[in-house]
């Protein structure tokens, strides 16, 4: 939740010591926690809640009929000794960061010349990546997956980009979670959300929402439980910050949406008309922050959040961007300034994946939402119930190279053109 957000109806209020640090995976947080257990009040693992899950589901009620509410996922914490910086964007657009990089560089000569020092503004970071045993195998030969994500700072402190750390212990979570597939012909790209509160299986926490994942053990406990739900192995890693994310928008003299009818987010005081509008910096912050007034709550935030992308990414890409040299630059700039990847990407690895993906447009690139049945109550918590039929359905086609076929037959594509 955004500190902006008002807390929703029947959020849990936090207690005293609610901003205790939280461990790094497989381990408790603040030496409070016992491995394999939750924090106060939630579902121990491996059982359900009293009377809430009904008779033939499974168990932990992961994939089970029940849009999301307004309480965290994890625990916030204090933070570190990180130095201060400027608040982060608490809904981050992480995909933008990898994925315009990707396309952009692939477009322009100019980034050929700097390509040094782009590749010197971005941020690695270390351990990132899960070492278990227990990890999917390789994908299909020539495919990619990125788990992206932004991230609720609860910190005066930087998260991302040059000179910050992606995650600190409690100071964060994961509301923005997206699963990128690059198909090995790169003639598409799939852009897969996860509701925040999706309720998932956390290794060494049990049942949880699966954005505490990332409070409890940063990046890596976060790949862990969605390669553990989704039976797909995580290729790399990549997040992005707001002020980033502000100035990239600003760099490219704003981006257009169009909203389908009139609507007035009550939490930020804003009246959104509805047609084309265009949006700077601070605008497009409000846009895709709203989720209270809107008919499917957080499910048409993330449908916003993909408008969002898909019009960066035209602006990005279009002539005026790429035939103008400061432009590009400024943009270019912002971007790698602001994004951070797993330690394993070098600049090499991200020419080679820019220069396959050259011919890839925005028009080329599908979004979706992992499949749900809604919404549900888990131990007074409004959380997000996965379908596990169609959400099967879709990570076996991510790991068998067969999204397309998935799509032809069983559609499942956000339309953006036009949002709430």
């Amino acid at each position: 939740m955004s500190p902006l957000d008002p807390p929703g109806p029947g959020a849990p209020v936090p207690g005293p010591g609610s901003g205790a640090g939280t461990a790094a995976a497989g381990q408790s947080p603040a030496g409070q926690i016992p491995v394999g257990q939750t924090p106060a009040g939630q579902i121990p693992v491996g059982q359900d809640p009293a009377g809430q899950i009904p008779a033939g589901q499974d168990p932990h009620g992961f994939f089970a009929p029940g849009g999301s509410g307004d309480d965290p996922g994890g625990p916030p914490g204090p933070g570190d000794d990180t130095p201060a910086r400027k608040r982060r964007w608490p809904r981050v657009l992480a995909a933008v960061g990898v994925f315009l990089l990707l396309i952009v560089v692939g477009t322009a000569g100019l980034v050929w010349q700097r390509q040094s020092a782009y590749n010197g503004n971005i941020e690695r970071v270390p351990s990132a990546m899960p070492t278990g045993k227990n990890r999917p195998g390789p994908n299909v030969a020539g495919t990619q997956n990125w788990l992206l994500v932004g991230s609720d700072s609860r910190a005066e402190v930087g998260t991302t980009g040059a000179g910050a750390r992606v995650w600190k212990q409690g100071g964060q979570r994961s509301d923005t979670i997206m699963l990128l597939h690059l198909p090995a012909d790169r003639s598409k790209a799939y852009v897969i959300s996860f509701p925040r509160d999706s309720w998932v299986q956390i290794p060494g926490y049990g049942p949880q929402k699966i954005n505490a994942a990332f409070s409890y053990g940063g990046p890596p406990l976060l790949i862990e439980t969605v390669e553990s739900l989704t039976g797909i192995r995580i290729d790399h890693f990549g997040a992005i910050d707001f002020n980033g994310f502000k100035s990239m928008t600003d760099a490219l003299g704003g981006v257009e949406v169009n909203i389908e009818k009139s609507v007035y987010d009550p939490a930020r005081k804003v009246h959104w008309p509805a047609g084309r509008q265009t949006l700077d910096g601070e605008k497009a912050l409000l846009f895709v922050r709203q989720r209270y007034n809107l008919a499917n709550g957080d499910f048409d935030r993330i449908k916003r959040q993909q408008a969002f992308l898909r019009a960066l990414a035209k602006k990005a890409s279009d002539g005026g961007t790429v035939s103008n040299p400061l432009k590009l630059n400024r943009f270019l700039s912002a971007l790698t300034k602001s994004i951070s990847v797993d330690d394993s990407v070098s600049g090499g690895d991200l020419r080679k994946l820019a220069l396959s993906m050259r011919g890839v447009r925005p028009g080329d690139v599908e979004f979706m939402t992992a499949p749900h049945k809604g919404s549900a109550q888990r131990a007074k918590q409004s959380v997000v119930l996965l379908d596990k039929a169609k959400a099967t359905a879709l990570f076996e086609a991510v790991k068998t190279a067969e999204v397309a076929q998935y799509v032809e037959k069983y559609g499942g594509t956000n339309r953006v053109g036009t949002v709430s």
